[in-house]
């Protein structure tokens, strides 16, 4: 390429923070691609003689400028620096830090969301306390009656899945009616499945129940479908209420629904203690306490949104491409979920058929495990939030990923060490907190060993699938826990048909515990796999660059 006779006059706008104000410290690892370069003005005065011409080019390849002032545009993305910082909520995770410092941070991005994980299972422990104390036979109900109704919620977790991504999409864009268009068709679906649900539990109920535990468990099935009906009128409030939490997750606030679910376990203990204990209503007053707290947590949610200028009370149709989007974000998800959901009604389903009072222990012992196992989820959320950039952002770095899986690893090992250790003591030093049954306390010391090895490996699971969704690898996750589910669920028959009892149903569990680990972290350190392959992004990396 020639020039000839060129004169130019530029003046450039470099908008960074560091450089217009010199006071603020830079910090290296607040860095981003997205910093904002725009030439404001160019005076150009030249002829450009080429050797390739555009089609609406000059003749002989000559392109003449006129002499004005263009208002050129290079690059203009609206988030600067600081801007970074402020969405992120100053939640960046030390990238050349120690060891300690990266724990440190996870710890305090994951330490608010506790709350949101065992207000759910705490509200059924608290159910499984206050009615043990006084009737086994209704203790063994809440068994099923909390499968059918909790079991059944995580099926709707495709909701809070898509509900996450496309507001925090809709936010990325900073587009305000497109947030308040994704939430309100969301929380369309959401009491469209709420309406669905609560018919279903009405007219097949009973039904349900009664091919769960069998039909010879009359005295359980009647206890267990008292307590499905009543928590069966909160189905459309619960999952709108999900809906609305989900929206307040998508924009990084989780001190809303961590309060509106602390006052919701409240109002259930406050409930249960009045209405079991003093009146006298047994089961039933614990399914009224549940349901109302969960009719108070939904209000809040949707409250908190209120609060952040969205009208969490516009419900509006999605499309039917918008409905299909809505389920393609959360397909494999969902099976993975499935599986899971179903493994673990299973494991109440063998413990039904040995009776009441294994029944009753099993119910004990699944509620603790669970309460004790969701401190293991905010790691998962944890490694969704900060994988993603590191894993097909601009600032690629599958090393840096890697040690931060190492990281939330080894919070996961801890976690379970402690939580196990915690969940084991209080059945074997202090049993008759949950029931004054000799027996029932006889069953549950019986499953302390498979109860404290599947307590430690379950967050450690939880990091290494929350990797995975990172690096969107559903499908095999998808596949895998389906698979492993399988094989397991074949394991506890043949565990329960040789007599072992409770304790087949506990070592079943671990042995899809450790399996599922096994897989999960044989994909993540293969050399071919995501935390290793240098071509696994190149298509992606490719889009992203500009001139």
């Amino acid at each position: 390429m020639n020039l000839q006779s060129t004169t130019h006059n530029f003046h450039f706008n470099f908008r960074c923070p560091y450089v217009q104000n010199p006071n603020k410290n830079f910090n290296p690892k607040l860095t981003s691609p997205n910093t904002d370069l725009r030439i404001t003005s160019c005076r150009i005065n030249h002829r450009i003689i080429t050797n390739c011409s555009p089609p609406n080019s000059g003749t002989n390849g000559v392109t003449q400028i006129p002499s004005n002032e263009v208002e050129v545009s290079v690059l203009e993305k609206r988030q600067t620096l600081e801007e970074v910082s402020e969405n992120n909520g100053g939640e960046e995770l030390t990238e050349n830090g120690s060891l300690w410092d990266q724990v440190t941070e996870i710890v305090k991005f994951s330490g608010p969301a506790v709350g949101l994980w065992i207000c759910g299972p705490l509200m059924s422990l608290i159910d499984t306390a206050v009615v043990g104390q006084g009737s086994s036979a209704e203790l063994a109900a809440l068994g099923p009656g909390t499968v059918f109704c909790d079991y059944t919620s995580y099926l709707f977790m495709f909701l809070s899945i898509a509900t996450s991504n496309l507001v925090a999409t809709s936010l990325a864009r900073q587009d305000k009616s497109e947030v308040q268009h994704q939430i309100s068709i969301l929380l369309f679906v959401g009491l469209a499945c709420g309406f669905f649900m609560l018919f279903f539990t009405k007219c097949y109920g009973r039904w349900a129940l009664t091919a769960f535990t069998g039909a010879k468990n009359t005295e359980i099935i009647t206890a267990a479908n008292t307590y499905v009906q009543i928590r069966g009128l909160v189905w459309p409030a619960w999952l709108v209420g999900w809906v609305a939490q989900s929206a307040s997750l998508g924009m990084k606030d989780s001190w809303g629904p961590v309060k509106a679910l602390a006052v919701a376990s409240a109002i259930n203990g406050i409930g249960d203690i009045v209405l079991c204990r003093f009146l006298g209503f047994g089961i039933a007053g614990a399914a009224w306490a549940t349901m109302v707290s969960q009719v108070v947590a939904a209000y809040m949610m949707i409250e908190a949104l209120n609060k952040k200028g969205y009208n969490g009370f516009a419900i509006s149709i999605p499309s039917r491409n918008e409905f299909l989007q809505i389920f393609t974000l959360a397909a494999p998800a969902f099976v993975a979920i499935l599986s899971k959901i179903v493994f673990y009604a299973l494991l109440v389903y063998f413990a039904t058929a040995m009776g009441t009072k294994v029944v009753a222990a099993h119910q004990v012992m699944i509620q603790l495990y669970c309460i004790c196992a969701v401190w293991g989820e905010p790691l998962s959320q944890t490694a969704q939030s900060f994988m993603p950039e590191l894993i097909y952002g601009a600032n690629r770095s599958l090393s840096k990923v890697r040690e931060l899986l190492k990281s939330l690893v080894i919070i996961g090992a801890l976690s379970g060490f402690i939580l196990g250790s915690i969940g084991t003591l209080l059945p074997w030093l202090f049993p008759k907190i949950f029931s004054s049954d000799p027996e029932v306390i006889h069953e549950m010391q019986k499953v302390l060993i498979p109860f404290f090895i599947a307590l430690c490996a379950a967050p450690p699971i939880n990091c290494l699938e929350g990797t995975l969704m990172a690096g969107r690898d559903l499908k095999f996750l998808s596949i895998s826990m389906s698979g492993i589910a399988c094989l397991c669920t074949l394991l506890l028959l043949g565990l329960t048909r040789s007599g072992y009892g409770l304790s087949g149903c506990w070592f079943g569990l671990v042995a899809f515990q450790l399996s599922l680990f096994t897989v999960l972290l044989r994909r993540l350190t293969v050399r071919d796999g995501i935390l290793y392959s240098q071509d696994s992004t190149q298509i992606q990396l490719g889009k992203m660059k500009t001139v």
